[in-house]
């Protein structure tokens, strides 16, 4: 592409403000805590695909990856996990959120090949078999739903919340949900929802 920025070039040289975005503010971790240092992933030098390892929901899986493939991508194309949502695939949306390592990640802002030995969770990968996280449950109950297509990301940054924080209030929920993006506004309903779902994991 002559006279332009590549993607991968655009996601390496704003690494400070990829570290910024990518890790949502649920007042839980330091901004940063899931980036991976510039330099440090010998696959993401690479100029073709190559075969990496990603511990998805507990389950070991290989799959080949462009390098400059983002962490959605990968989840939604070769492994359809498809529960990840896209939306304006620029980290300001939020929902795209997944856990690495427990801490909710914008994975439209990292790259597959530098999620290395760290556990990715999904929202299909949230519940125990066949019995739903309280989160999920609660949205259930509420009608936190809508549309949906943002229920994903706000369900796994809810889920993380109640369960680092056994008693959130209404503004621990706000802070934590403040970077997701909901156009039909059901957000009254997110709220309840997570403080039911706070209740019954403290029951």
């Amino acid at each position: 592409m002559t006279g332009g920025i590549t993607r991968r070039e655009f996601l390496k040289g704003t690494g400070a403000a990829i570290t910024g975005v990518a890790v949502l503010d649920t007042g839980l971790c330091a901004a940063g805590t899931a980036a991976t240092e510039a330099g440090t992933n010998e696959i993401a030098k690479s100029s073709g695909p190559a075969t990496i390892l990603l511990n998805v929901n507990g389950v070991q899986r290989s799959v080949a990856v462009e390098p400059q493939a983002t962490l959605a991508e990968v989840l939604r194309g070769p492994l359809d996990l498809t529960g990840t949502k896209i939306g304006c695939d620029r980290g300001a949306c939020s929902a795209c959120t997944v856990w690495v390592d427990r801490v909710p990640v914008a994975s439209c802002m990292m790259l597959a090949a530098d999620v290395g030995e760290r556990e990715v969770v999904t929202i299909e990968g949230l519940a125990r078999g066949d019995t739903l996280h309280p989160v999920q449950s609660a949205f259930i109950a509420h009608d936190a739903v809508q549309c949906g297509f943002c229920t994903p990301g706000l369900v796994m940054s809810c889920a993380a919340l109640v369960e680092n924080h056994p008693d959130p209030s209404l503004e621990d929920i706000k802070a934590a949900i403040s970077g997701h993006l909901c156009r039909c506004g059901t957000y009254p309903h997110v709220f309840a929802a997570t403080l039911d779902a706070a209740k019954a994991m403290k029951a």
